[in-house]
């Protein structure tokens, strides 16, 4: 006997026509629907038995009127990938901060997607993809062996694509939250003393020194340093002033986010290089390019690497540098909100997760503040 809001379906080769069949002779499916309003659609879905229809409706029903349920889209999940991914690339769709999404960042959310998500789900409907789905995805990329950031990184841009979905109404919940995913544990970057920078700097030839000082005392990023002009080191105010950043395909963009675009103070150790390169290159263009052309990062590497080696001494990287630089302030007790301006985090808990560690007197204050505690709980038991 049908119920309210569960049809019993048979074959088309079963003889009775009716709902209920005592004597049919295939077996039964049972099919539960409820009414969206907020659609003007129905929602149906299929079972193998009376009660697990039942289950669904009675789990439907309050899901629908709490608005964690909608009708399904017809919208596939590779045609959504496509409208999110030109809404990027022309800025309409934005990041949760509302800044634009970086060229680099959408190259790699690019070949996440059509190398490793639409390949087994593009086909799908978009409120079709679980999480379920999405989990399996990651349990096979990790049994593959594939680096755990690698894997992390997948799912960016299927978060970022049902984000946006969520908002305008088009599935109720994300399938990307709440993935179990591996830890990620990379290792800390290598930091050089201030010895150990100054050595560093001395070997390398020397139309590289002021670039590689730059990362190393200014703490600028590689695309900061390709965009750098010569209006924008000011040594009479003793200023670097970050207004852009250089893409490798796109050439020049916008500062990785809106803290990106600040004001640098430029130290003792790094004026001398500044000033040298200035009588250089004469001052015109880029400051560490040629005319508009910015110099090649391999190359510069590849330079710093050689002399290095003949010094006998270990290499550095350039971001390896910019965390360098970032030591040396915190070494020399530079306000952690300065730093953060500086370095150009977006807020300053990224700067205190990053370099936290880094921090002088951790150890000594914990100590002193566990041991008041200690004392206070001692003197108040043998006060009882």
């Amino acid at each position: 006997m049908a119920e309210q809001g569960i049809t019993v379906r048979h074959a088309r080769s079963c003889a009775q026509p009716a709902d209920h069949k005592p004597n049919a002779r295939c077996t039964p499916t049972y099919q539960a629907h409820i009414w969206d309003r907020r659609e003007e659609k129905r929602i149906r879905k299929t079972f193998d038995t009376l009660a697990a229809a039942r289950v669904w409706r009675q789990d439907a029903v309050p899901a629908l009127r709490r608005g964690t349920m909608r009708a399904p889209t017809q919208t596939t999940l590779r045609a959504a990938w496509d409208a999110w991914l030109a809404g990027a690339k022309d800025g309409t769709v934005r990041t949760r901060s509302g800044d634009e999404y970086k060229p680099s960042a959408l190259r790699g959310y690019e070949q996440a997607m059509r190398l490793r998500v639409l390949p087994d789900l593009g086909a799908l409907k978009l409120s079709e993809v679980t999480r379920v789905a999405l989990q399996d995805i990651a349990d096979k990329m990790l049994a593959d062996g594939k680096d755990a950031s690698t894997i992390r990184n997948t799912f960016l841009p299927v978060r970022a694509l049902y984000r946006r979905a969520c908002s305008r109404g088009e599935v109720a919940a994300n399938p990307a939250s709440g993935l179990t995913l591996p830890a990620v544990r990379g290792k800390r970057d290598r930091i050089a003393s201030p010895v150990e920078a100054a050595a560093l700097l001395a070997a390398l030839p020397e139309d590289d020194r002021a670039v590689w000082a730059c990362a190393t005392y200014a703490g600028l990023r590689l695309g900061e340093l390709r965009a750098l002009r010569d209006e924008d080191v000011d040594l009479k105010a003793g200023v670097i002033r970050v207004e852009r950043s250089w893409d490798k395909q796109a050439g020049l963009i916008e500062p990785k986010s809106r803290a990106g675009r600040r004001t640098v103070p430029i130290v003792a150790a790094l004026r001398t290089h500044l000033a040298a390169h200035k009588l250089r290159s004469g001052g015109a263009g880029l400051f560490f390019g040629e005319g508009d052309r910015p110099f090649s990062r391999d190359p510069l590497v590849a330079r710093a690497e050689k002399a290095w080696k003949d010094a006998k001494l270990e290499p550095l990287g350039l971001h390896e540098a910019r965390h360098t630089c970032a030591s040396l302030f915190i070494a020399a007790g530079v306000n952690v909100k300065a730093l953060s301006s500086y370095l150009g985090h977006a807020s300053i808990t990224i700067t205190l997760d990053r370099y936290g560690h880094l921090m002088p007197g951790n150890e000594d204050e914990a100590v002193q503040l566990v041991d008041n505690y200690l004392e206070r709980s001692a003197t108040l038991a043998r006060n009882d």
